[in-house]
C-alpha cells in the first residue's frame, strides 16, 4: 500500500490535550516558517472535547508554528512511525498569542531571568498506569510487577532516548499497575517540551505492545493516584549551578529560598492550573504522600514543596545535584502551563524577597486552622470550584497571564465541571481515565 508520510504538528492546551494538525513530511522547511492554520476557539476543546464559552465564537484565525528543535521521529514495534513536531500558536503577523500555553511559558522564563539573572533546569517525574487488570497482585515496587512490563518499559525508554530526552529510570510504583518513569533534567522551555514528548510515546508505546496507559491524576479513590513532581533548580548565564548554598535554609541558596517562599505563597492560588481537574482533589489530601498544604519539607514527600536529597559529600557535586520539588500537579495540566505558574510564583518571590520559612516535620492534618494560620500555613483548595475561585480573586497570579486569560481559564472549567456534574466519583474516574 503507498502512503504518503506526513508529520504532526502539535500543541498543549489548556486541557493539557495535544492537539494539532498533520502535513506532508516533504513540506517541513515550508512549515517550519509558516505553520499551519489554528482556530482560536480551539482553546476552548475541554478534555471531554466539549467547547466551552468562547469570546472568539467563529471568528479569527492563527498560526501553528512547529519547533524544529523538538522534532520527535520514532519507529515502535509493528511498523508503527511517530512523527510530531510542538510548536507555538501565534496571530497571523507572527507575534505570540495571548492564549498559547508554551508561549506562556517563555514569557515566565523571561521574567525570571530579567528578575534574578538565572536560567531554569526542571525536569517532571511521571506515574502512569495501564489500563488492563494486573498480571499478578501485591507487585508495589516489585520485581515482577517490573518483569511483567520489562518490553514495555525498555521499549519507552528506547523510545525516549531516540526523541533526544534523558532517560534515568523506569520503575513499578505503588499502585495497580502504575509505574513511574523519570528522564533527566534540561533547560528552560525544553523541560515542558520533553514532558508532552514523554506523555506522548508513553501512550503510543503501550498501544503498541497492546496496551492503554492513563495519566489520570487518580483511577481508583480507595487506592493511590498518579502525580506529576516538578524538580528545579538554577544556574546562571555562565552556567554556573545557584541553588545550593551550605549555610542557607535547608541548603537553599537566598535566591532559591525567595522563589520557594513565592511558590508557597501563591500555591492556593495557582493550584487550579497545576492540578485543574475534578478528581485532582480527591488525590491531593493527607496521607497520600501528594499535598494538602502550602508547606516546605526537607526530604518530606507528605509536603507540597520538598527539598530534595543529594548523593555526593563535596561541594562542587551537591551544588550540581540540589534542587527543589513541586509535587501539587498532576497530568491533566499542560506541562508549560503548570511550569508558567510555578515560575510567575517564584519569581515573585525574589521581587518581594520572600522566604520559604522552616520545613514541617509533623502531620499537619492534626492541626487546628487557627494553629496553620499562625504558621503561614492553609489547607489548599479542596475542590476545583475552590481553586478556580482562589486564581480568579488573586489580582497578582492573574496579572502574570494577562487578559484574557482568567475569564477564559474559568469558562473552559466551567464546561468541564459541567460535563461531569451529574456523575458519582466512580464514574467520574472512570471518565478522566479514558481521557488522560
Amino acid at each position: 500500500m503507498n502512503t504518503m508520510p506526513l508529520i504532526f504538528a502539535a500543541t498543549s492546551d489548556i486541557a493539557g490535550k495535544v492537539r494539532g494538525k498533520a502535513f506532508p513530511a516533504d513540506q517541513l522547511e515550508k512549515r517550519l516558517v509558516r505553520g499551519v492554520g489554528w482556530t482560536p476557539t480551539n482553546v476552548q476543546i475541554t478534555c471531554f472535547d466539549r467547547i466551552g464559552e468562547s469570546p472568539f465564537g467563529a471568528l479569527g484565525d492563527l498560526l501553528l508554528i512547529p519547533d524544529g528543535n523538538t522534532a520527535v521521529d520514532v519507529s515502535l514495534p509493528g511498523g508503527q512511525n511517530e512523527h510530531f513536531l510542538i510548536g507555538d500558536i501565534t496571530k497571523l503577523n507572527g507575534d505570540p498569542w495571548e492564549l498559547c500555553m508554551r508561549s506562556l511559558l517563555k514569557a515566565a522564563l523571561k521574567r525570571l531571568h530579567d528578575v534574578a539573572g538565572v536560567h531554569l533546569i526542571s525536569a517532571f517525574e511521571h506515574e502512569f498506569q495501564l489500563k488492563s487488570p494486573p498480571a499478578l497482585e501485591y507487585q508495589a515496587y516489585g520485581r515482577e510487577g517490573f518483569e511483567l512490563q520489562r518490553e514495555l518499559c525498555e521499549t519507552l525508554m528506547f523510545a525516549l532516548k531516540t526523541a533526544r530526552l534523558a532517560p534515568d529510570s523506569i520503575m513499578k510504583e505503588y499502585g495497580p499497575n502504575q509505574y513511574e518513569v523519570v528522564v533527566g533534567p534540561a533547560q528552560g522551555v525544553r523541560s515542558a517540551d520533553e514532558a508532552v514528548i514523554l506523555r506522548e510515546l508513553t501512550r503510543s508505546v503501550a498501544r503498541s505492545l497492546g496496551e492503554a496507559a492513563t495519566f489520570t491524576p487518580i483511577r481508583d479513590v480507595a487506592s493511590v493516584g498518579n502525580g506529576v513532581h516538578i524538580h528545579m533548580s538554577f544556574v546562571d548565564d555562565a552556567g554556573t549551578p545557584v541553588t545550593y548554598d551550605e549555610a542557607g535554609n535547608c541548603g537553599m541558596s537566598q535566591l532559591t529560598d525567595a522563589f520557594a517562599g513565592g511558590v508557597l505563597k501563591y500555591l492556593p492560588s495557582i493550584i487550579a492550573l497545576t492540578a485543574p481537574s475534578v478528581i485532582s482533589y480527591e488525590r491531593l489530601t493527607p496521607h497520600r504522600w501528594s499535598a494538602a498544604y502550602n508547606n516546605l519539607g526537607f526530604r518530606d514527600r507528605e509536603a507540597s514543596l520538598r527539598v530534595c536529597p543529594v548523593t555526593a559529600k563535596d561541594p562542587i557535586s551537591i551544588a550540581q545535584q540540589f534542587n527543589i520539588e513541586y509535587r501539587a500537579a498532576d497530568a491533566a495540566a499542560s506541562p508549560y502551563l503548570a511550569l508558567a505558574a510555578i515560575v510567575h510564583a517564584g519569581a515573585q518571590g525574589i521581587e518581594d524577597g520572600l522566604s520559604a520559612g522552616h520545613p514541617t516535620e509533623e502531620d499537619l492534618s492534626l492541626l487546628h486552622e487557627e494553629a496553620l494560620h499562625k504558621r503561614g500555613f492553609v489547607r489548599l483548595p479542596e475542590t476545583l470550584e475552590a481553586a478556580i475561585d482562589a486564581f480568579e480573586q488573586d489580582a497578582t497570579a492573574t496579572s502574570w497571564f494577562g487578559d484574557p486569560f482568567a475569564a477564559v481559564y474559568r469558562a473552559h472549567k466551567a464546561a468541564e465541571i459541567a460535563h461531569v456534574a451529574d456523575m458519582d466519583v466512580v464514574e467520574r474516574c472512570a471518565a478522566y481515565e479514558a481521557t488522560y
